[in-house]
């Protein structure tokens, strides 16, 4: 991509309401915009770090075994008064009327239509375990939308179902998700405490968050660093003390950000909806439910919360916008040539590039490269070509080398 194309550029200055870190870099580095509180445009640069996000978390659950498929952002009232949660989700739910005065939610998650589609196509127990998921827009009426990405109104999130006959099975595949969390979690460079949590308004036996340690982190988690993570509100709900319980040590405390959490449901909507199964005996039974949710935009916040330095963004490998930060500089003639020459090469093989090849000065070229954080940044200049070389340099990195570009 050719920077002086691109829609959206970097801003000399950061928004003056920004109040985290991410959400000062983001919008700086331009790859998002606010539209209104808690309602944020992502740029083509934001959107490609949110479409890798997607597909890291999408490979983790098909290999789940875990099929894909999608859910109306729209939702009858009738299926939320069935869950008993109709007047009290927590945050209010979004609530809409159509031109014959029926009344809609627009989803904050899916549990209400999952299940119902589980009442009307699992009939026996042959049906079961079987899991799906989506990744689709969702919508919380949040009082006080702050953070940026951190805490918004509208979001993608991916939301994972799995159904069961037997609690045994059930437990089972709520391991495997946890594990395909982690895996998830440390392919996006975030270091997470498992952390029981209450299940809030979704519900649920046993709930776990995934919790990145953070400053500007909305919670409070206590953690032993054998392992054992518990959150301070749930501490307080369940009168637990400041020990661990696996090993007896005092817990330290940390502020965090929930970039994912999963549910033990049991059989709380299955029975408000009537989704049940015949099992190999004959009898009727409520299906074992279990949901697994990760916002997509709070982990894309939640990466450039932790991953940045005092001159901007340093995106992990795996969800950075483009691999290679291509500048040219200079008005050599020489030099700009053989820059398009190195771009088009690039571009041939495969590689993802943002070539920065506008008329402005190197200061203001380096200085946005090292904003946007683009892992590599290759500088071609009359200098460099003179020594048929590249400036290489790693954003991670203060040192820079020359590479011959033959080598490259």
């Amino acid at each position: 991509m050719r920077y002086s194309k691109l829609f959206g550029k970097t801003l000399r200055e950061s928004p003056k309401d920004a109040e985290s870190t991410s959400h000062r870099l983001l919008a700086k580095a331009g790859f998002i915009d606010q539209l209104s509180a808690g309602i944020y445009n992502f740029l083509p640069l934001g959107w490609l770090v949110h479409s890798k996000i997607e597909n890291i978390i999408r490979e983790e659950m098909n290999a789940l075994g875990a099929a894909e498929f999608s859910m109306p952002v729209l939702s009858p009232k009738n299926l939320w008064v069935e869950s008993g949660r109709w007047e009290s989700m927590d945050p209010p739910l979004f609530k809409v009327k159509d031109r014959h005065e029926k009344e809609y939610a627009l989803g904050p998650t899916h549990e209400e239509v999952i299940t119902d589609l589980a009442r009307r196509f699992i009939k026996s127990y042959k049906d079961l375990p079987t899991a799906a998921y989506q990744i689709q827009d969702k919508f919380r009426n949040e009082q006080r939308a702050t953070g940026g990405l951190l805490r918004t109104r509208e979001f993608f999130m991916k939301d994972l179902y799995s159904f069961h006959a037997t609690k045994e099975d059930f437990d089972k595949y709520f391991k495997k998700v946890i594990e395909a969390y982690e895996k998830i979690f440390a392919r996006l460079g975030l270091k997470v405490l498992i952390t029981l949590a209450p299940g809030g308004a979704i519900g649920g036996d046993v709930t776990y968050e995934f919790q990145v340690p953070a400053p500007v982190g909305e919670d409070t988690v206590y953690f032993c660093p054998c392992g054992y993570a518990i959150n301070e509100q749930y501490m307080a709900e369940k009168g637990v003390k400041e020990t661990c319980s696996d090993c007896g040590k005092k817990l330290e405390k940390t502020r965090a950000i929930e970039a994912g959490q999963v549910f033990s449901l049991g059989t709380k909507y299955s029975q408000a909806l009537g989704a049940a199964f015949v099992d190999k005996d004959g009898k009727e039974k409520p299906i074992i439910m279990g949901c697994y949710g990760i916002g997509i935009g709070r982990v894309m916040g939640t990466v450039a919360e932790v991953c940045n330095d005092e001159a901007g963004l340093v995106w992990p490998e795996e969800v950075a916008p483009y691999k290679i930060h291509l500048v040219s500089i200079g008005t050599n003639s020489d030099a700009v040539k053989k820059a398009n020459e190195v771009y088009e090469k690039l571009i041939k093989k495969g590689v993802e590039v943002l070539f920065d090849d506008r008329e402005e000065s190197p200061g203001v070229k380096l200085a946005d490269a090292d904003l946007i954080g683009i892992p590599q940044r290759w500088v071609v200049s009359e200098k460099t070509i003179e020594k048929e070389s590249i400036e290489v340099k790693k954003r991670n990195e203060k040192e820079t080398r020359l590479v011959k570009i033959s080598a490259l």
